[in-house]
């Protein structure tokens, strides 16, 4: 028997939205359809020229439902799991109300999504949402990953690329390519080079080539695409397939697809940093130790004054920073080195930016020649980083 409570309430719904004949219709539960709308409301727009871009496009074919959205550089379509349907279509919903009302909701909320084209209908046991509907037409076309051959990573040495890689990126340089990461691509190898013209970070792994060939490619991904890329992997170990078009690179790992324009310009010559230097030193270190000693010693550096000395002496590092505003800073660490000394002085952001995307644990080798010289770091995992020295006092 139904309460008169929800008789009054259902009553009040039938009367603010009155009956009619839908042409699309989903049911799902809230956190698959939360989990879709976070990753596609990522390259949504909170302001644009084109208003239709606020919107996220809702499409319902047989039992598939894909979310997708775009801000004309970036698009992303995700499939919605668990959906049950009783009529195909498409429509645009706001995406920043429509994630306040699914946000809003009890976990493990039942939702109906239904359509007529003129508005949009979103409700659960005791609430409902009358929404308008834009023409979805006038929606941009999303890309789909497509059939042919592409590349396929792991996810773990995906995650790892761009972690690595990424933050060595420079996107307000008026040199477009250092705004990007650099994959070369081959039938068995993937490098992922970032870099903004002062340090470079280099990432190297296995990939492989499935459904048919591919010749080897070099194309320059959007550091902000990189980073989707990660953020879509989850938790799953899902192989992620990647494929290069003329101007576009398309990802696909899981329910997601990313598509991205390319980043135009050339990239910087990256192996020439990289050079063979018979001459230089070699100390091995481990990344979490040195990070703390980095970060004390770089606590009283100014931005006038921001380099901190790295002094290699026999049985130890000596680290020391100094600003006039600030005062000065030693740190001491032991090191199982036993050569001359040599000194040069670094920048403690990009040394201790590189260190935190490393394993605590993670022994790396450092190799050096004097104070004018870059200074490379190497682990046994295929990462390496380069960093160019500041001018000493």
């Amino acid at each position: 028997m139904v309460g008169k409570g929800a008789w009054v309430l259902n009553f009040a719904f039938a009367s603010f939205f009155p009956n009619s004949f839908f042409h699309m219709n989903l049911r799902c539960t809230r956190e698959p359809l939360l989990a879709a709308l976070q990753t596609a409301a990522v390259v949504v727009p909170t302001r644009s020229t084109r208003p239709v871009l606020t919107n996220v496009k809702l499409d319902v074919e047989g039992s598939t439902a894909v979310l997708s959205a775009t801000d004309l550089e970036i698009g992303i379509r995700t499939e919605i799991e668990g959906v049950e349907t009783t009529a195909a279509g498409s429509v645009l919903l706001p995406s920043a109300r429509l994630m306040a009302i699914i946000r809003e909701s009890p976990s493990g909320t039942t939702f109906e999504i239904e359509s007529d084209g003129n508005a949009t209908v979103v409700k659960a046991a005791r609430s409902q949402f009358r929404l308008p509907a834009e023409d979805p037409i006038e929606f941009p076309s999303v890309a789909t990953f497509p059939t042919e051959a592409c590349f396929e990573l792991s996810s773990p040495l995906v995650r790892e690329l761009v972690r690595r890689t990424v933050f060595a990126t420079d996107n307000e340089s008026s040199r477009y390519a250092l705004g990007g990461v650099l994959l070369e691509l081959t039938d068995d190898t993937v490098v992922a080079v970032g870099t903004d013209g002062r340090r470079l970070a280099k990432m190297e792994g296995p990939s492989s080539i499935q459904g048919g060939e591919l010749p080897a490619t070099q194309p320059i991904v959007p550091a902000r695409a990189m980073q989707l890329i990660e953020r879509s992997l989850g938790d799953a170990e899902t192989p992620v397939k990647l494929a290069v078009q003329s101007s576009d690179v398309l990802i696909h790992t899981g329910h997601t697809t990313i598509s991205a324009r390319l980043v135009e310009g050339r990239f910087p010559r990256w192996r020439d940093v990289f050079p063979d230097r018979p001459d230089a030193i070699h100390i091995k270190v481990v990344a979490g130790p040195l990070l703390s000693a980095v970060r004390q010693a770089a606590i009283v550096t100014s931005e006038q004054s921001k380099g901190v000395d790295f002094g290699f002496e026999s049985g130890q590092l000596v680290l020391a920073g100094q600003s006039a505003e600030s005062g000065q800073s030693r740190v001491e660490m032991p090191l199982d080195y036993s050569g001359d000394t040599v000194e040069i002085k670094l920048d403690p952001r990009f040394v201790s930016e590189f260190l935190r995307v490393l394993d605590p644990a993670t022994s790396l080798d450092i190799e050096i020649t004097d104070g004018q010289s870059a200074c490379v770091c190497r682990t046994e995992d295929g990462y390496g980083y380069c960093v160019m020295p500041l001018a000493a006092d």
